[in-house]
């Protein structure tokens, strides 16, 4: 298979089962959002991860792929790509409650930072706040009904970015960095 076929090169791109689309479509701006916050946690996975850590981001990686998919379907139950939902949704929400249990409660804001693979988790957890931003903005607008599901998935790996950030560091011995009022 040939990785270049020329046919976006007038600024368009095909949805899988679906028509073409302009390449800033808000369904394009979502799932292309996704696919970034999936490479950013490719990084993140290059350093010293806790070993309960690595395996879960692996997972969410494979779990980002397929949620891109079924944004780029216009009818992901026709195409069989509608995998992300309650199961992966509740997955995310027990490893946040596990993780959290970890961790001594916040008494004031972070910053992002820490360790390096902590900070690369905070990253993450911004661009997946974006996802979900443009995510949003898709439901808004798309004469096709999204998964509500699918926003909920996102907004619960933020929180659970959130947290991996500050279980890392604390794995390593690294303190977070906590915000300082300006005076």
């Amino acid at each position: 298979m040939k990785i270049y076929t020329k046919t976006g090169d007038q600024g368009d791109t095909g949805l899988f089962g679906g028509p073409r689309v302009a390449k800033n479509d808000a369904r394009i701006e979502a799932y292309g959002t996704v696919d970034e916050l999936n490479s950013v946690l490719g990084i993140a996975r290059t350093f010293e991860l806790p070993a309960e850590i690595d395996p879960l981001i692996e997972r969410i990686q494979n779990e980002l792929f397929s949620l891109g998919a079924q944004l780029a379907t216009p009818d992901p139950t026709a195409h069989q790509t509608a995998l992300v939902g309650p199961t992966q949704i509740a997955a995310l929400e027990a490893a946040i409650d596990r993780f959290e249990a970890q961790l001594e409660p916040l008494k004031q804001f972070i910053l992002p930072g820490g360790t390096t693979a902590a900070a690369h988790l905070h990253l993450a957890r911004t661009v997946c706040r974006r996802a979900e931003r443009r995510l949003v903005s898709l439901v808004q607008t798309s004469p096709q009904t999204i998964a509500a599901d699918l926003v909920i998935y996102l907004n619960r790996l933020s929180d659970l970015l959130f947290v991996l950030a500050r279980a890392a560091n604390r794995a390593a011995g690294t303190p977070d960095v906590p915000w300082q009022k300006p005076s």
